[in-house]
């Protein structure tokens, strides 16, 4: 059994009665340098290698069967390692002794509700990741950001300093060149922000006019449907706005574009890190060569309908309940949506989008191209009744 114990800024003295005893208890203490010297004791004190994560499982191995406990700030599972350690070893072999954690004493100094405050960690992350949350009026704590990248994200944000919470060297302030490492900023966010909901604006996109227009963009994830936790392929991905969109909705959906001109491949990657979802991973290859990938939940086709062996490879990778949406806009990929349709069920709908222009002195409707989409759900005979059977 693995012990981790929380702990804050103010160290030993700040500790309560059981999370001493546990400390105390043990013949190995694990942590990082900072937190190791903030208790005494005659044990063997063991430092976090970096990088942590591929050395960790070996350094448990070492000191399998002695009583070891790890230190962590705050409370160990809330963006600690206490999570890390659970996902390791399983919940039966790891025991959290919790500490007040950062963001629980942030909100306490600023009379925040820590209920309606977005946390984001940027502790070995990119800051990109900060981006969705960034809505009108809204309050973050950021963990673990650089204050000036954080700030330049953010510039008609109110960032506030927050620094060793719980010690005797805390401080609070706005002087973003003066931050101690141990800090956590809070933004009040001004009006900027991109909503979250589908159909962002086109030019929120960097495109060469391979794009997902912002009206069928909308229908495409409705249809799409992403739920937490999620995996979508979008072949034939263009400037990649479905995969943004569909990373989004919520911050553990994932999705793999896949795009055969490297051109547009490197528009995905700068779309996703200006719009907050840095983590879509991009591939560079034709399909269905290229989708050798990980079985998605969901997959949109919108390039390479025609292509022989996409839509069979797509339906064969996607796992059961999983939604396919394909839209095509020429006679050719139309008719293979016809008879896929034929062949699978689903849906086809067209969709034509106008939108108002000036023609001369006036005003008139300049037609999109219309857009057919097939959507089909694969059946999850899983949770068919012992009766369907």
């Amino acid at each position: 059994m693995i012990v981790v114990v929380g702990i804050g800024a103010d160290g030993w003295d700040g500790l309560p009665h059981a999370s001493r005893h546990e400390i105390a208890s043990c013949h190995v203490l694990m942590g990082g340098a900072r937190q190791l010297d903030l208790v005494p004791g005659d044990f063997e004190r063991v430092p976090w290698p970096s990088p942590l994560l591929p050395a960790l499982p070996g350094l448990l191995e070492r000191h399998r069967g002695r009583r070891v406990a790890v230190l962590a700030s705050g409370d160990p599972m809330f963006h600690g390692i206490g999570s890390t350690l659970v996902r390791l070893l399983g919940a039966d072999r790891v025991r959290a002794v919790p500490h007040p954690s950062s963001a629980s004493l942030a909100c306490a100094r600023l009379g925040w509700a820590l209920d309606e405050v977005a946390v984001v960690s940027l502790v070995g992350k990119p800051a990109a990741l900060l981006v969705p949350h960034l809505h009108p009026g809204r309050r973050v704590l950021v963990l673990g950001g650089a204050p000036r990248e954080v700030a330049a994200l953010a510039p008609d944000a109110r960032v506030t300093v927050l620094e060793q919470l719980g010690g005797p060297r805390e401080r609070v302030h706005h002087d973003l060149d003066d931050a101690d490492p141990l800090h956590v900023l809070a933004l009040e966010c001004g009006r900027d922000g991109a909503s979250t909901t589908p159909g962002l604006p086109d030019d929120a996109y960097e495109h060469d006019g391979q794009l997902t227009k912002r009206e069928v963009r909308a229908v495409t994830l409705a249809l799409l449907a992403p739920r937490p936790g999620e995996l979508l392929w979008d072949v034939g991905a263009g400037a990649g706005s479905i995969a943004v969109e569909w990373c989004r909705a919520h911050p553990a959906c994932r999705a793999i574009a896949v795009e055969r001109h490297p051109d547009r491949a490197a528009r995905v990657t700068r779309n996703a890190t200006a719009l907050g979802v840095p983590g879509i991973r991009v591939v560079v290859g034709d399909s269905p060569g290229a989708l050798d990938l990980d079985p998605p939940d969901a997959v949109f086709i919108g390039g390479g309908l025609t292509a022989p062996g996409v839509v069979e490879r797509c339906w064969e990778a996607l796992r059961p309940g999983g939604r396919l949406v394909a839209n095509a806009v020429t006679l050719e990929s139309e008719a293979v949506l016809t008879r896929w349709r034929a062949r699978l069920g689903g849906d086809l709908t067209r969709l034509e989008v106008s939108r108002a222009a000036a023609v001369g002195g006036f005003t008139a409707w300049r037609p999109h191209l219309p857009v057919t989409t097939w959507a089909v759900t694969k059946p999850d005979t899983r949770t068919q009744t012992e009766e369907d059977r």
